[in-house]
């Protein structure tokens, strides 16, 4: 591999030596997004691979100095000056009509392919080039809001990317105490769901019984693209709070009869809609199942982020005594009178499993897992005190349960026909 990059790397070097020697490649006076958009079209227009390769090499190494405004210039040049030519999808479906043979099917492919996913893919062979596709994806996820009609060229990005991404491709590593500090620190930035306080609370969550899983692609080696943090327990855990506890807990000194789920986190923006997460958990539950064939239960506990957006603009007449109604929008303290803590974990139960977004479930989290084929198992309440379990999820967390002789039942179930697997006690709720 290293010998590879030397070589990669002296023929991006040989390319730089042609490019000096020609004409200007970009006008002066052109803006930076203007100037990196010509520097786009000379590379699709080139057809020498050593003046190609140092073409997309600069492009990835000058577009990290776009600020905002500048990339949404260059995507607009990306959107307009690289898209399809109806003309041409036009002519090429005449001809299909008229012969449909195979050489016409080829040019109708080629003619609905935006000359954009030619040059992503030219970028995408030079040194960096993959990272800094990704970078510019995420740079795109933030402005699509405020300019859908760059959606075109994100679904570009992710079309390819969906490609470069796969399973075929991807390393699971178990992070430890020992992985090089250039990852742990990418792990401690990284982590979405319950925050890394320093190298302290970092090696307290690699500590015995504790784990962490990554997934790693070749072409961004040392970065992660998801990660899961483990806990391996007595029981199932009905609170985070254990969990980061940095005392020794019970199934420290015994043998632990469960595996438990408590963050995973996607780390680059820009690989948005690429699932990694599902894969990632399924190939976790196999090597545990290797190194502690002991060990049969298998799952989460999990935030419900989506909910206290939800609750407060849910009516909630059919559901629980409108007396509650206020007192179940107010902000949660640790200590709730009784009917009021039943009445959430009611109304949690029916956002989680009848709220929904087309036939699957409204809660990202909740249409992760039960994507995967997890069972809704139990509500805990009072489960994370924290600032943000209190603001998103209204203290409450839930154990999905993996049935791995159920998972694929459950998973084709869910999205043939957005039936949720839910225990009897989640079920009694209702």
């Amino acid at each position: 591999m290293k010998a590879f990059s030397r070589a990669l790397s002296s023929v991006v070097d040989v390319g730089r030596e042609i490019l000096a020697r020609r004409r200007p490649l970009t006008d002066a006076s052109a803006t930076p997004a203007a100037g990196l958009a010509n520097l786009c079209q000379e590379l699709l227009d080139h057809r020498g691979e050593a003046s190609g390769l140092a073409l997309a090499r600069e492009i990835a190494r000058h577009y990290p100095d776009l600020d905002e405004a500048a990339q949404a210039e260059f995507f607009d040049h990306l959107l307009h000056d690289f898209d399809v030519d109806d003309a041409v999808i036009l002519k090429a479906a005449d001809a299909y009509r008229e012969q449909p043979d195979f050489d016409h099917l080829s040019a109708i492919s080629k003619a609905v392919e935006a000359p954009r996913q030619r040059l992503f893919r030219r970028i995408n062979m030079a040194p960096g080039g993959t990272r800094a596709l990704v970078a510019m994806r995420g740079d795109l996820q933030k402005l699509l809001r405020k300019l859908p009609q760059l959606k075109a060229v994100d679904s570009d990005l992710r079309h390819l990317f969906v490609s470069w991404f796969n399973m075929g491709f991807l390393e699971m590593k178990r992070i430890s105490w020992d992985t090089p500090a250039s990852v742990l620190e990418r792990i401690i930035a990284y982590e979405a769901v319950h925050a890394i306080n320093g190298w302290d609370d970092l090696r307290n969550r690699l500590r015995a019984n504790r784990a962490c899983f990554a997934f790693f692609h070749p072409a961004m080696p040392g970065d992660p693209l998801v990660f899961v943090e483990v806990a391996f327990t007595n029981g199932l855990p009905d609170a985070i709070a254990p969990l980061l506890s940095e005392a020794t807990d019970q199934a420290e000194q015994t043998l632990p009869d469960t595996v438990v789920f408590y963050s995973i986190s996607n780390c680059h923006t820009g690989l948005a809609g690429v699932s990694f997460g599902n894969f990632l958990i399924k190939q976790v539950v196999e090597e545990v199942r290797q190194e502690r064939p002991g060990i049969k239960t298998f799952v989460t506990l999990s935030p419900v982020p989506g909910f206290r957006s939800w609750l407060e603009r849910a009516r909630l007449d059919e559901l629980v005594d409108p007396a509650l109604h206020d007192q179940l929008r107010a902000p949660v303290g640790q200590v709730v009178a009784a009917e009021v803590r039943d009445a959430l974990i009611k109304v949690c139960a029916h956002y989680l499993i009848n709220e929904k977004s087309g036939l699957l479930a409204r809660d990202p989290v909740a249409r992760f897992h039960l994507g995967n084929g997890a069972r809704l198992h139990r509500l805990h309440w009072a489960a994370d005190l924290s600032d943000k379990g209190k603001s998103q999820s209204a203290g409450i967390m839930v154990n999905y349960l993996y049935d791995l002789d159920k998972i694929e039942i459950n998973h084709e179930e869910y999205f043939d026909e957005g039936k949720i697997a839910v225990s009897r006690s989640i079920a009694r709720l209702l």
